[in-house]
């Protein structure tokens, strides 16, 4: 009699050591506690690109986008630790859920503090959620450590420094606030460098197709913000009966933007990279970390169409080409970072990004036209349809 193989969903529950999972283990899906872990980071997502809108809108732009920067770093290096952790050692057992939900209560903590962290630079909050969401990834590590003798040095190294690293931002909060920026500037930098000297002790396993679909996933929840982001600003200014038809436009505009994002995203699946020719530390890391501009871009979208929206129906007095360049930039960052990370390493020259190139510069510049958002949604829309035909150009010759 042939032994029963159980289903991910049935695996013993108690706590028991916390061995590598296989890289090559098939039907490797995400489990339902990391979507839960995604819906709940999707809060503070959402709170970063208000505290962004409220902050252009009320003239402050340069500092709300500082701000945003920093705030959605911690959300998705963060989000990305755990990620990259749970591809490696996820026993799914309760010792390892409810360290997850200490992780999602440290998100919301944070998703509460952000909009003080944009108003009077009070980063009490938010480091405190910051900490717990860290400190909960330590202590993984640890157990890592204890049950992986083989890569013992590694679990131990990230362990370490992410400790080392909260610590310097509870410090933070005792300096004065005229050298805060460089402070946080230099442990945004140690913290990017934790995984990058851990690793060079000894390589973690991870599963292509998992952290394929977990970054897939992510895209997708700060897309939907986008559109969430967009279509309250439009509905309340639709409900006061303000500029109809240039929110036609704004609304119009953001749909084709968005949609053209998810079409080029997911033009070629990740994966493929990441099983071959992404095996490498270098490539790895790049793709990994370059996800931040694609991820805080497409949520700084929806932010830049709320904002939009706003001035074209008069809710804020900033200049039309300021609300026209939050959704240009933000659109012309992703446009460009989809090309080099996903589907530059597909092409045989460079030449072949021109299209993606030349569209960002034309989205750049239509900050300046009537229709801002129109404009880049028309543009990014012939973009998809472009790649797309190439596509099927190229599958049929």
């Amino acid at each position: 009699m042939s032994p029963v193989r159980r289903a991910p969903s049935e695996r013993r529950r108690g706590p028991g050591p916390m061995r590598a999972r296989d890289p090559g283990e098939e039907h490797r899906v995400a489990t339902s506690l990391e979507l839960l872990f995604d819906l709940c980071f999707a809060v503070a997502v959402s709170q970063a690109s208000a505290g962004l809108r409220a902050a252009v809108g009320s003239g402050h732009g340069t500092a709300g986008v500082l701000h945003f920067g920093i705030v959605f770093f911690s959300v998705w290096w963060a989000w990305m630790n755990l990620t990259w952790f749970a591809s490696a050692y996820d026993p799914d057992d309760v010792p390892y859920r409810l360290t997850v939900f200490a992780q999602i209560t440290g998100s919301l903590i944070l998703a509460a503090g952000v909009l003080r962290a944009f108003d009077g630079d009070d980063l009490s909050v938010i480091t405190l959620g910051y900490v717990v969401m860290r400190c909960a990834l330590a202590g993984l590590w640890l157990r890592a450590a204890r049950a992986d003798p083989r890569r013992r040095r590694t679990a131990l190294r990230f362990a370490t420094g992410v400790v080392a690293c909260q610590l310097g931002w509870v410090g933070l909060l005792l300096v004065p606030a005229a050298v805060r920026p460089a402070g946080v500037a230099l442990l945004v930098a140690g913290e990017v460098c934790v995984p990058v000297w851990a690793q060079a002790a000894g390589t973690t396993p991870w599963h292509p197709h998992h952290i394929a679909e977990r970054y897939a996933s992510f895209t997708l929840i700060v897309l939907g913000e986008s559109v969430a982001s967009a279509t309250a600003a439009v509905r309340t200014a639709f409900d006061e009966h303000r500029g109809t038809w240039q929110l036609c436009a704004v609304a119009a505009g953001g749909l084709l933007t968005v949609f053209a994002m998810w079409w080029l995203y997911f033009a070629r699946p990740a994966h493929t990279l990441l099983a071959t020719t992404h095996r490498g530390p270098g490539r790895r890391f790049r793709w990994a970390y370059g996800h931040y501009l694609i991820f805080a871009s497409a949520a700084a979208v929806g932010a830049g169409l709320a904002v939009e929206a706003d001035q074209v129906t008069h809710r804020t007095g900033i200049a039309p080409q300021t609300a026209g360049a939050m959704v240009a930039v933000p659109a012309a960052v992703f446009l460009t970072t989809v090309w080099a990370l996903h589907l530059r390493p597909h092409h045989r020259s460079v030449a072949q990004g021109a299209p993606f190139l030349g569209t960002a510069a034309l989205v750049l510049l239509s900050s300046f036209s009537p229709a801002p958002a129109l404009a880049t949604g028309a543009l990014s829309a012939l973009l998809a349809a472009v790649v797309t035909m190439k596509g099927a150009w190229r599958a049929g010759s």
